[in-house]
């Protein structure tokens, strides 16, 4: 006779083993468990898009990846060429004219006398408008020059770096180095100047195209 309170096996599903079924979420991991995703381990740190690239840098640029589109010394020369065109060409101007039309001329007399010779002279020099256009020229060149600082300084690039399509920017993060920093970057090319001015051609050699200044202040100046 048949136990009625024996245990029955569970009904067998397909694809199923033992007499229990199989719950979902349990045995089998999900599709995809386990393999690299993207911008975790399975690809390099910078590989994908909006990771190791740098505000400043071209597009595409990693600035621990290979070497970085460093500008060349022309390109560079050319930039300073345009900016000292902005300074120099309306202060030179201001200079022209304030020493052509502000200078007067001199007037000399002379005592022939038999028991003494004296020559006197009177005039000469600037006259006030001379002064003030001399001094407008030193003005504008101040100021054009400070302008230019800030540009590169905040954005990397003055109009003749726009020209050139270069940028200057801090080697470590390539971002822009700030107003002040290019104040200091400038006052710091006076090292470049020193040794009979191979600072400024270091560039040439340089596998970083760096002058001396852009070493002591770790910044770099790359193609856009």
């Amino acid at each position: 006779m048949t136990d009625p309170y024996a245990q029955q096996p569970y009904p067998q599903q397909p694809g199923q083993s033992g007499g229990y079924p199989q719950q979902p979420g349990y045995g089998t991991p999900p599709q995809g468990y386990g393999q690299p995703q993207p911008g975790y381990g399975g690809q390099p740190y910078g590989g994908q898009p909006g990771y190791g690239g740098q505000p400043g840098y071209p597009p595409g640029y990693q600035p621990y990846g290979p070497a970085a589109p460093y500008a060349s010394w022309g390109a560079r020369v050319g930039a300073f060429l345009i900016d000292y065109l902005i300074v120099g060409v309306p202060a030179g101007i201001l200079y022209g004219i304030g020493i052509a039309v502000g200078s007067s001329g001199m007037t000399c007399t002379s005592d022939d006398s038999l028991d003494s010779y004296n020559t006197t002279c009177t005039g000469g020099g600037l006259s006030a408008a001379g002064v003030i256009l001399l001094l407008l020229g030193g003005l504008y060149a101040l100021i054009a020059t400070l302008w230019l600082l800030y540009r590169e300084g905040t954005n990397g690039q003055t109009p003749g770096k726009q020209v050139a399509n270069i940028r200057l920017v801090r080697e470590a993060d390539g971002q822009p180095i700030g107003f002040g920093m290019a104040i200091v970057r400038r006052i710091a090319h006076i090292v470049d100047a020193i040794p009979c001015y191979i600072g400024y051609l270091w560039p040439l050699w340089d596998e970083k195209r760096q002058t001396f200044a852009d070493k002591i202040l770790s910044t770099i100046v790359v193609k856009v």
